[in-house]
């Protein structure tokens, strides 16, 4: 089962800094063509993208980063709750 922990805490890590990275990449003018861009955005928009689609924009700030980040936190603290139960 400790290694399940692991494998929950560093899944929402990776999804964590893929969003972050998603978040700095959309305020710099970057190639939508880079190999880099392109696998952050395939990794980042299933998430984002229906969140997005279900919370409207505030003034053109774009929400959906900080609410999935909010929700990978709490399936990972859900995740874990549940492992160390089923052990």
């Amino acid at each position: 089962m400790r290694l399940l922990n692991t494998f929950v805490v560093l899944l929402a890590r990776a999804l964590n800094l893929a969003i972050f990275a998603r978040i700095l990449l959309s305020w710099m003018p970057v190639d939508k063509g880079n190999r880099l861009v392109r696998i952050v955005y395939e990794i980042t928009e299933p998430m984002l993208g229906p969140i997005r689609r279900v919370v409207p924009t505030l003034g053109g700030l774009d929400l959906s980063p900080m609410i999935a980040i909010i929700l990978i936190q709490v399936a990972e603290r859900a995740l874990i709750m549940i492992l160390q139960t089923v052990a």
